[in-house]
């Protein structure tokens, strides 16, 4: 018997039109036949798809994860101890969601998108899934804005832009969160909603950065989404994908958010073990092969959106923890080739008090002065190259004093530069403030004061400038490009300030 072409096609539509009407998804139902660590196997369910939520007894929901032949393989969320062998589950027909809109601004969530902050319940706009397709090229324009961190050596050394992803790395306790923190103080008053995802970290040190978000006024744009230590592993899991749903909602209103993940590691390392239990093959370092994917797609959702999409943006600062100094691992090396560039802090750094322990010659911002404002690219242009001289430098001076004037100039220069460099938690600088110091710095009206009295002398330069100079400082933050008259001005104002110095 001969099949004809158009009746195979009108049946294909037939049975498309008739799908959602046909199938009855309360009737969809399966059995537990395993269950621990989070994972439970089902039997049945013969219509559920990849990422389904499901529904099991006393308020507890899981996520398909497996798809094999005779069963599946779901994430629980909730009390997994509620769930036995035997038990029924539900298909629901849709896929994982969290709340998303203004009513999560000032709140701690979990990783579902429920309130723990005791504040009450959440007026959620819309619902979102935690699973979303990234924006396509030709809906993102190039990176052309600073999110300006209010740390001087990364707005002027490793600019970070609206729309980038930059990975902060380093060992543990080397000032990665720090950065992180103060990035998102300095958020104030400039219109950018901000995101704090904490994975895998003690409920102690989330409430310490409430604390302080608060204290500094920065929990009126801020939102942190928290899947604590103490919680199992598909809460870890799911905790980055809920904070960059929320982030979409307010880009796709044309707004700037800046999204934190502290850290991915601990999210790597609970991806593996959810697939060692879902029995997935493990490749290097026992990380199943995917885990590049894991990272990638949840990465390439922040963007910066063109005028004709709204022109929101997403800036991703992903948290990677390297144990002594091994960038080279599988995971660092797997989300410096995702990210726009790396923040890389060093311990020896951190111990030798050059707090933020950033490392200028292993850090880099892809996009570059792209994401500066024209004046801060005109006076840190050489700073990189400075510093690079002075530690070249410095490290053969330690063999021999016999230093010619040239050097001994070079080595100094590049002490004050360094020292310059540092700078307290929690004290973000203004832009006009960076710039003002830095053109101090490069332009050498500190080469002939003490390294130790380099921060009394640029505290007292900035108490200066504010009594005498505000409208030159005005006109930096307005402008920002320097031009010559602006130089002149700057100049002209230091040579004053230089004249009365106790530093001398």
């Amino acid at each position: 018997m001969e099949i004809k072409a158009n009746e195979i096609s009108s049946l294909i539509k037939q049975e498309i039109q008739n799908f959602d009407k046909a199938f009855d998804y309360s009737k969809n139902l399966g059995t537990v036949v395993e269950v621990g660590d989070g994972i439970a196997t089902i039997y049945g369910l013969q219509d559920v798809i990849l990422g389904e939520l499901l529904e099991f007894k006393d308020d507890v929901f899981g996520m398909v994860m497996n798809l094999d032949e005779d069963s599946i393989s779901a994430i629980l969320f909730g009390d997994a101890n509620k769930v036995k062998e035997g038990d029924t589950v539900k298909g629901t027909g849709k896929v994982l969601t969290v709340p998303v809109g203004n009513g999560l601004l000032g709140r701690v969530v979990n990783a579902l998108g429920l309130p723990i902050d005791g504040k009450g319940e959440i007026k959620a706009e819309k619902r979102y899934p935690i699973e979303r397709k990234a924006p396509s090229i030709i809906a993102r324009e190039s990176v052309n804005e600073p999110i300006e961190t209010g740390i001087k050596c990364i707005d002027s050394l490793i600019p970070i832009g609206k729309g980038q992803r930059e990975l902060i790395i380093g060992d543990r306790q080397s000032g990665k969160t720090a950065i992180a923190v103060d990035t998102i103080i300095n958020q104030k008053g400039k219109n950018v909603i901000c995101i704090y995802v904490a994975i895998g970290q003690k409920n102690s040190s989330v409430a310490a950065i409430y604390d302080k978000l608060n204290t500094y006024g920065a929990m009126d744009y801020s939102i942190i989404v928290n899947a604590s230590a103490s919680e199992l592993a598909p809460l870890l899991y799911i905790a980055p994908f809920a904070g960059m749903s929320m982030a979409e909602y307010f880009m796709e209103q044309g707004k700037d958010v800046l999204i934190v993940f502290d850290d991915l590691s601990k999210h790597a390392i609970s991806y593996r073990a959810l697939s060692l239990l879902l029995k997935r093959s493990p490749g290097r370092e026992a990380y199943p092969g995917d885990i590049f994917y894991l990272h990638s797609r949840l990465l390439e959702r922040a963007a910066k959106l063109n005028k004709e999409n709204g022109g929101g943006s997403i800036t991703a600062l992903p948290i990677i923890e390297t144990l002594a100094g091994d960038i080279s691992a599988y995971i660092p090396t797997n989300v410096i080739s995702i990210t726009d560039g790396q923040i890389f802090l060093s311990t020896d750094l951190f111990n030798a008090g050059q707090r933020p322990a950033v490392d200028v010659g292993l850090s880099v911002s892809r996009v570059g002065s792209n994401a500066q404002f024209k004046i801060m690219k005109q006076v840190s242009s050489s700073m990189k190259m400075e510093i690079a001289n002075y530690n070249e430098l410095a490290s053969f001076a330690q063999f021999g004093s016999d230093l010619d004037k040239n050097t001994k100039d070079t080595i100094k220069h590049g002490e004050i530069l360094t020292e310059s460099l540092k700078q307290d938690q929690y004290s973000p600088f203004t832009c006009e403030r960076e710039v003002v110091e830095i053109y101090a710095v490069k332009n050498k009206f500190l080469d002939e004061i003490q390294k130790e009295s380099v921060h009394a002398y640029l505290d007292d330069l900035r108490t200066f400038m504010n009594n005498f100079y505000m409208p030159l400082l005005d006109e930096i933050k307005d402008k920002k490009v320097l031009s010559d008259e602006l130089d002149k001005k700057l100049n002209e104002a230091l040579q004053e300030f230089n004249k009365d110095q106790k530093f001398h």
